[in-house]
C-alpha cells in the first residue's frame, strides 16, 4: 500500500472510485508535470447554500468530502497518490447566500485534508469565491492543480 493511502487509512478515509465528469469534459488533463482536476463536489450530492441551508461546519465537511473526490481522481489518473510531488492550487466555489462571509473557513476542509494527506507537499496556493449558483445546487465545487511525477496520463 502506498504511503499516502496508508496515511488516509489511518485517518479513517477510504477513497471511492473516481466519479466521472458531470458533462462533456475531461475528468483531468495532464500538461507536462501538472495535473489539472476538473471541479468536484462532495459525495452524496447534497443540495443547498451556505448561510441558509448549511452552517460553516457543514460546509467544512462538504469541502473535505469534495477533496476526497479530488484525491480519487488523482489516484485514477496516476495509479498512485505517491506520484504527487506537490498540491499546487486549490480553488473553491462556495454556493452561498450574498451575505455569507466565511468562504475561507469552508475551504479549510479541503486544505486541511491535503496537508494531512501529503504533509509539506500538501501546502498549496488557493482561492475561494462565493457563487450565486453552482451545478446541481451543490454547496461547494473544488478545482485543483497538482505537480506530479512521471509521464503524461
Amino acid at each position: 500500500m502506498s504511503e499516502i493511502m496508508e496515511r488516509l487509512n489511518a485517518m479513517g478515509i477510504t477513497l471511492p472510485e473516481a466519479s466521472g465528469p458531470a458533462a462533456r469534459y475531461a475528468n483531468y488533463v495532464q500538461v507536462n508535470s501538472l495535473l489539472f482536476v476538473s471541479g468536484k463536489g462532495p459525495a452524496g450530492s447534497p443540495k443547498g447554500k451556505l448561510g441558509s441551508d448549511f452552517t460553516v461546519e457543514e460546509g467544512y465537511h462538504y469541502a473535505r468530502q469534495a477533496g476526497i473526490e479530488v484525491l480519487a481522481v488523482v489516484r485514477d489518473a496516476l495509479g498512485s497518490l505517491d506520484k504527487v510531488k506537490r498540491v499546487v492550487k486549490i480553488q473553491g466555489f462556495v454556493n452561498a447566500e450574498p451575505a455569507f462571509e466565511e468562504h475561507h473557513k469552508v475551504l479549510n476542509g479541503c486544505s486541511d485534508l491535503m496537508i494531512e494527506a501529503f504533509g509539506e507537499r500538501g501546502i498549496h496556493a488557493r482561492s475561494v469565491l462565493g457563487a450565486v449558483s453552482v451545478r446541481d445546487n451543490l454547496p461547494i465545487i473544488i478545482d485543483s492543480i497538482f505537480e506530479v511525477e512521471g509521464q503524461e496520463c
